[in-house]
């Protein structure tokens, strides 16, 4: 699929992002986008210590989609990687419920020795992409850890912890995203919001990932405060998650598992939201929240679609 000259208008964008969904949108934008137009505001709150590594699963996933990389069976991790490694920690008796594989383990043991070193998350973030050749901002939400908890009926629990570990089975009953709210937006985040030509929120778990980004201090602010148009695009098709446990959390935090459920949440943010196909008797009631609606194919589970997608996207902005 060619690039359409008449789409790289220079509108700038910014996205905040986290997980395979926002990873996939993104992948589709930077085909339309000139690179120094798309930044991405990425959550950070399902970082972790791994083996003594610092890890950034939603940062990896966005760079590695955005660098061509990615496993495309499971939208995370690294195309064709091996798990040598791994497994050799498992015949050692380690427990091995985080599944690093061996490509994807460089990229973690260069960012915990520069984080040692005195650089910041940014700056890392920055090297990091610049090596696969990112031209685009993958920008951390911030630089400070902001690690979400997971409030369950068993008790609080590390969100890798309740989400790899034990496989979102402890039924949820709040977040906890206080040190995502005592932390201060990484450099470079308020000025993308600031001049933003558009505003994106991607199609990730309203909860967990975009839930953390807009605690921020600040940061649900300056985009109110924005002149930008916000768009939002709903990771929930026909009452369930695209990606992940979006729709069951939603569930279980009283919320209604649909996408009028996300556009509820996004209500006081958005100026238009992008329903499915597949939802469009639900739009009468989005509109009434005082948001445009505009129904696409929003399953974006081939290249082809991605960048389908991503032009529809960039239509409705435009």
């Amino acid at each position: 699929m060619a690039i359409n000259p008449n789409l790289q208008s220079g509108m700038k964008i910014a996205a905040l992002a986290g997980g395979v969904g926002a990873a996939r949108l993104l992948e589709g934008l930077q085909h339309w986008v000139a690179p120094a137009d798309l930044t991405a505001i990425v959550n950070t709150g399902d970082d972790f210590c791994w083996m003594g590594l610092h890890v950034s699963p939603d940062l990896d996933t966005i760079m590695y989609a955005l660098a061509g990389v990615a496993n495309p069976a499971t939208g995370w991790g690294i195309r064709d990687d091996s798990f040598r490694c791994i497994r050799r920690l498992e015949e050692l008796g380690e427990e091995a419920w985080f599944a690093v594989g061996d490509l994807d383990l460089a990229t973690h043991i260069l960012r915990t020795e520069r984080l040692r070193s005195g650089q910041t998350l940014s700056q890392v973030s920055r090297e990091l992409a610049a090596a696969h050749r990112v031209r685009a901002a993958i920008l951390p939400m911030a630089d400070s850890p902001a690690p979400t908890m997971m409030q369950t009926v068993e008790g609080t629990l590390a969100f890798q912890e309740y989400f790899v570990r034990r496989k979102c089975r402890p039924q949820i009953t709040g977040i906890d995203l206080r040190m995502a709210g005592g932390a201060r937006p990484a450099p470079g985040v308020l000025e993308a919001l600031a001049g933003a030509d558009a505003i994106l929120i991607c199609p990730s778990n309203p909860i967990i990932s975009i839930g953390p980004v807009l605690a921020v201090q600040g940061l649900r602010d300056a985009i109110r405060e924005s002149k930008a148009t916000v768009l939002a695009v709903t990771p929930i098709i026909a009452g369930r998650s695209v990606k992940g446990p979006a729709a069951d959390m939603m569930r279980d935090l009283g919320l209604e598992a649909s996408a009028l459920g996300v556009a509820r949440i996004y209500a006081d943010l958005a100026d238009i939201f992008v329903l499915d196909t597949q939802d469009g008797h639900l739009r009468d009631a989005i509109e009434a929240l005082d948001m445009r609606v505009r129904l696409l194919d929003t399953l974006m589970d081939s290249r082809e679609r991605r960048l389908r997608c991503a032009r529809q996207v960039l239509e409705a902005l435009a």
